[in-house]
């Protein structure tokens, strides 16, 4: 059995000189198993604090992306608060996170809808929660006595300012007909629907109990696209954030931060020129930014097949263990791994599964591939783990630990058997 060894250069995509997994061998874990950097998160984590503290913003971290309670105790002790998409992520933030950040501590919650018993849920541990038309909130909240809970979270409005920055559509929050947040036209008749016109009286009568408004409309963009997105909410929703009822602007997420080429200055600059031009306080909900470049996958090279070309068979799944490369698509990089043509060695590498799709991509490798070969997927932390299934009936990979600057293995914990059979629940006696 042959490991790969990562090339030992920086990590272009960090700033400074830091090389995530340092020392590693991938021989050191099970295979399949995802391993997270310790020493690489917190150095992330840094990055956000110190930008947050300088805009003068409340930093959360985005659950739907990362959620890997091992490294708990590092985000709590950096970010404010945690947002949530559901009942479970909501209910992870306040009772095990949260028992990590200090008093100021906050969940902040959005889901496209709620039902009447997930939103009781929901209001009694979120101190945000964002609803994603005014009409869901008048009829759910405000005219339902909702607002007499013993725990009353500050609600939001998501706004859709129709502002396309994102490739894929996929991913694109303002594709046409996107069903989140709510546009202006379509804010306009809701707010004639419940109180009769759109004066100002008017519209201050059907947003009465919404404090704030969120919008998320980035996916692994820059400052300037972020520019972009807040002139687009100027033009369209300005009005309403001048009101001094809307205290808060949530900006969502898919800032790229914490990348060498993002321009954090800039960042700065619009968050604060946003806090000075309407009063309210900013919020960001990273998500990516704060596990980039801090996880990678190993695999291990089960079996070697032929059909017009050399393919290899790992013991880890695309449709299984990283959706995103068959969602997005995209492709994953492999430590000492070439693309096609640059390496004389090529292999299409697929898992396990039945799925006839279920193929990372096509590879060159120096040498030739021998059954047993450790491979080694790298920035596989985000949209990873969070997103896994046990299709096939496929093992979940091993989630280990690593840390960089003891470079030792600090955590390792494999799935069971029961984890499987529980997921649909469990033997039906």
């Amino acid at each position: 059995m042959t490991p790969l060894t990562r090339t030992g250069r920086a990590d272009p995509d960090s700033p400074g000189d830091f090389r995530p997994f340092s020392g590693f061998d991938p021989r050191q874990v099970p295979s399949p198993a995802f391993v997270v950097d310790r020493t690489a998160v917190k150095r992330n984590l840094d990055v956000l604090r110190e930008t947050a503290d300088h805009a003068g913003a409340r930093v959360l971290l985005a659950l739907k992306a990362f959620a890997l309670p091992a490294v708990f105790d590092l985000i709590g002790a950096h970010l404010d608060g945690a947002c949530a998409s559901g009942v479970y992520e909501a209910q992870l933030a306040r009772e095990e996170l949260g028992r990590y950040g200090g008093p100021a501590w906050q969940v902040h919650t959005f889901a496209p809808a709620y039902t009447p018993t997930d939103l009781a849920y929901l209001c009694s541990v979120s101190d945000h929660l964002s609803f994603n038309s005014l009409t869901q909130y008048a009829r759910l909240v405000r005219d339902s006595g909702a607002t007499t809970l013993p725990h009353t979270p500050a609600y939001g409005l998501r706004i859709n300012p129709e502002c396309s920055l994102t490739e894929p559509a996929i991913y694109d929050p303002c594709a046409p007909y996107s069903r989140l947040g709510i546009t202006r036209d379509e804010l306009n008749r809701q707010i004639t629907e419940i109180a009769g016109a759109t004066t100002p009286d008017a519209v201050g009568h059907a947003l009465r109990g919404i404090s704030g408004l969120h919008f998320h409309t980035l996916c692994e963009n820059d400052s300037h696209a972020l520019e972009k997105t807040l002139a687009a909410v100027g033009r369209r929703f300005g009005d309403l954030l001048a009101r001094p009822e809307i205290t808060w602007l949530n900006i969502g997420g898919g800032h790229h931060i914490t990348k060498a080429d993002y321009d954090r200055d800039h960042l700065v600059q619009l968050i604060r020129e946003t806090r000075r031009r309407y009063g309210v306080e900013v919020i960001l909900e990273p998500g990516e930014a704060v596990a980039i470049h801090t996880g990678i996958l190993v695999s291990t090279v089960v079996d070697l097949h032929r059909n017009a070309r050399d393919l290899a068979i790992l013991d880890t799944s695309a449709t299984a263990h990283m959706p995103d490369t068959l969602e997005m698509p995209y492709r994953p990089n492999i430590w000492d791994s070439s693309l096609p043509g640059a390496a004389p060695h090529l292999y299409r590498l697929g898992g396990q599964t039945c799925l006839a799709g279920d193929v990372i991509g096509d590879y060159a490798f120096s040498r030739p591939l021998a059954i047993g070969d450790r491979l080694v997927f790298d920035d596989m932390s985000h949209y990873t783990m969070v997103k896994t299934s046990s299709f096939n009936g496929m093992p979940l990979p091993t989630i280990a630990v690593w840390d960089s600057e003891s470079r030792q293995i600090v955590d390792a914990r494999a799935p069971a058997y029961s984890d499987f059979r529980n997921r649909l629940g469990g033997l039906l006696r």
